[in-house]
């Protein structure tokens, strides 16, 4: 199979993007990909190292407060289009994916003008409004939630889930001794997305330091921007501050309760491998789409809600040891979780390109 992919922005793309290109490969290990993405945000980085061939193009979303800058948007977008034209001609795929983020607009639209079939992933319960655009005028639409399906033409709209839900259930665990933890004390994982989130990292430098009594260890993740400045604080023995951590899902399968936002590819992970959870969304999403993400657990008694507006240590913590305290409960929200897990999700978005394939 030879395969275009695109997906931008934020690892809730990206790494979608990639749980496909591994299950392609699984099936056809010869397959060959090109990603293209934009020339300035995290795909730029991880892609080029998981040695999948990229290629950029220089690309920005439509800013309403600032119209003057949407003039050099849609100068971007013209030679975008001539740029992803160009590329799609000559790498000549049989599929062309897109996986959300603005970068995928002209990649999909040359692919539309070539007639070449084409499938765009829906993480969110609401669409993007590249998606939702995009939604005329490809072959098929892949949706992660069930809520969603209702806001795509329907004779093309598909449920699959969340592929990183795959490579989650994959991963090897990480021994907690790999952090200077023991394995014999229960796990907080405090983590709010790949960049971190400075509003909850300020909040955590007042809260981390009144854990220091508890019998439970915690692992804050900082991302990377502020942690220089976080770890000059000064935190109890039982909290471990790092910036990042690399493979993330491999601590998970070994953590009691996780503390994060509620990006789309964040609950894949969690109902994936059954971890409870404490959702506090992002309250500066478009449409407010993760805290509508988060009901879809919440509701099921899956996960635990705090709105970023009413967070504060007293609150956080007497959540935290309201679960920990309460075994029947995580078993419950275990049990809720596993009701919520599509245990195939990248095999089945692997079977409709095929399909998309065959078609032509």
């Amino acid at each position: 199979m030879r395969a275009v992919v695109s997906a931008g922005g934020t690892g809730g793309h990206i790494y979608p993007a990639l749980a496909i290109i591994n299950k392609i490969k699984e099936h056809e290990p010869d397959s060959e990909f090109l990603y293209i993405g934009t020339h300035n945000r995290m795909e730029n980085d991880i892609v080029p190292k998981k040695g999948i061939p990229f290629k950029s193009i220089e690309i920005y979303g439509f800013d309403r407060r600032n119209l003057l800058r949407n003039f050099k948007v849609v100068k971007c977008l013209m030679k975008s289009n001539k740029t992803c034209l160009k590329l799609i001609k000559e790498f000549n795929p049989d599929i062309v994916i897109g996986v959300g983020g603005y970068v995928t607009v002209p990649v999909i639209n040359s692919a539309y003008k070539l007639g070449i079939p084409t499938l765009i992933h829906e993480q969110n319960s609401i669409p993007g409004k590249a998606n939702k655009m995009l939604s005329k005028k490809v072959s098929k639409v892949a949706v992660s939630m069930k809520s969603t399906l209702k806001d795509f033409p329907s004779d093309k709209v598909v449920f699959t889930g969340n592929p990183c839900s795959e490579d989650a259930r994959k991963c090897i665990p990480m021994n907690k001794s790999e952090l200077g933890l023991s394995n014999n004390k229960k796990l907080i994982l405090i983590v709010m997305g790949s960049l971190g989130a400075s509003t909850i990292n300020n909040i955590m430098v007042n809260t981390l330091p009144k854990l220091e009594n508890k019998d439970y260890e915690v692992v804050f993740v900082t991302g990377k921007k502020d942690y220089d400045e976080i770890i000059k604080n000064k935190f109890p023995n039982n909290v471990k501050v790092v910036p990042y951590i690399d493979g993330m899902t491999r601590l998970m399968k070994n953590t009691d309760l996780i503390v994060t936002r509620a990006g789309a590819s964040t609950l894949s992970e969690i109902i994936a491998l059954k971890v409870p959870s404490i959702l506090i969304p992002s309250p500066y999403v478009p449409n407010n789409h993760q805290y509508i993400n988060a009901l879809d657990l919440v509701n099921v008694n899956a996960a635990e809600l705090i709105e970023e507006k009413n967070l504060n240590s007293e609150v956080l913590i007497n959540k935290i040891d309201e679960l920990l305290n309460n075994n029947d409960k995580l078993n419950r929200m275990k049990d809720n979780l596993a009701q919520l897990d599509i245990e195939d999700s990248a095999e089945i978005i692997y079977k409709n390109i095929k399909e998309l394939i065959e078609r032509k």
